[in-house]
């Protein structure tokens, strides 16, 4: 099955709304949002979804499509145009492989290319539901003493926000946060939870807004994907490694109304010089904020040897491994083994998923995984790697 794209053609019925909730209307109808299968004219999808590297947010998902206008198909100008109706700002986005979603969001813009050739182009610019976030300011709200996840919840529930229920999938946090006002930007909010949590906040593929805890963001083995270079395991055509400073920190400021917590690594310090990272956020006792200092500079005190990405074709690998891969998502565990131009023992590593992006042309359907360093996580009890006392395996 093809890469499939869809747009919505019809919108939800909105009960009350003065324009969406007018009965008989042919926009807003009770039947909700349909969407119409754009696919036929598709020349290019390009997806991308999560962070460059472990220490940023993740960031709004992007989707563009390049469709075939050379019939003016997509042209709001155009009487005839085949689907003129759909060329509109925020109608829902949907992008399936083999059934698979790989992409969820609503559309920014419609751009439109024409060449003297004749060649034309309409393009859709469209991104996840963080972007939505990211505009909404949310009203002043008094927040009780909760849990990260509950104070996520609060969040979306507040009537400023108003997150569909059906759209979210909250973990319950492991921090517990003061009493605080809820102010300002919505997503800057909610990404300050994360830092107090240090735990993932993300839209999955399907459209869920996903906070997972730093306890369901911890690494296990119980469903690793291995790859690998050796025919032992799902083949790539590319990798990626790096080795520097770009996750060094070993001087760490965490702060919170509850107060400060300081660490510094001094042999790191010694070694690399100071770098320095200061981290605000929500939680309500002195000793969460030294925990999470500790934290901090025991992970970042040295450079690493990691995989930083590995991409694939997903036409080569079979049918089984292509269904793998399709269903992999933020957060999943991988195992890369690989053996520089055939040379020595295989470089073996565990990575955590934080980004996964799609290109899709005509002929060819690539996907590149970025991954996150697990040589120093969080424990986790009785998992047989993550689980090992002795080990970088961090209690917290």
């Amino acid at each position: 099955m093809a890469t499939v794209v869809e747009v919505s053609d019809v919108e939800g019925f909105i009960l009350d709304d003065l324009v969406a909730g007018v009965l008989d209307n042919t926009v807003y109808t009770l039947g909700g949002v349909t969407f119409a299968d754009v696919s036929a004219f598709v020349r290019t999808v390009s997806v991308a979804r999560g962070k460059n590297r472990e220490l940023d947010r993740f960031d709004a998902g992007t989707c563009a499509v390049v469709l075939n206008n050379e019939a003016r198909a997509f042209d709001p100008q155009y009487a005839s145009a085949q689907f003129g109706r759909l060329v509109v700002p925020r109608r829902e986005v949907r992008v399936s492989t083999d059934g698979v979603r790989v992409f969820t969001g609503t559309v920014d813009d419609w751009n439109f290319l024409y060449d003297p050739s004749g060649e034309s182009n309409a393009v859709i610019q469209a991104t996840d539901e963080f972007t939505l976030l990211a505009r909404q300011q949310t009203r002043t709200e008094v927040a009780t003493v909760q849990d990260s996840g509950a104070r996520v919840t609060a969040v979306l529930d507040m009537p400023s926000v108003n997150w569909p229920a059906d759209r979210r999938s909250i973990s319950e946090g492991e921090s517990i946060l003061g009493a605080d006002t809820i102010e300002g930007n919505a997503l800057d909010y909610l990404h300050t939870v994360e830092a107090s949590e240090q735990g993932q906040l993300f839209i999955s593929r399907d459209g869920i807004l996903t906070f997972l805890s730093r306890i369901d963001a911890t690494p296990t083995t119980g469903s690793v994907v291995t790859f690998a270079d050796d025919g032992t395991g799902i083949p790539f055509t590319g990798v990626a490694v790096n080795y520097g400073t770009e996750l060094l920190v070993n001087s760490t400021t965490v702060t919170s109304a509850a107060g400060t917590g300081v660490a510094e690594n001094t042999r790191s310090r010694t070694a690399y010089g100071v770098t320095a990272e200061s981290i605000a956020t929500l939680v309500n006792s002195t000793e969460q904020l030294d925990n999470l200092a500790d934290f901090i500079v025991s992970k970042y005190a040295d450079p690493e040897y990691r995989f930083e990405a590995i991409s694939m074709n997903l036409d080569t690998i079979g049918g089984a491994n292509k269904a793998t891969v399709l269903g992999m998502e933020i957060g999943d565990v991988i195992l890369i083994k690989f053996t520089p131009n055939n040379i020595g023992t295989p470089i073996v590593q565990y990575g955590q998923i934080i980004k996964i992006d799609n290109g899709v042309r005509e002929d060819r359907h690539d996907v590149t995984i970025g991954v996150a360093s697990l040589d120093f996580t969080f424990l986790v009890l009785d998992d047989t790697v993550f689980g090992k006392l002795g080990s970088n395996a961090l209690a917290f």
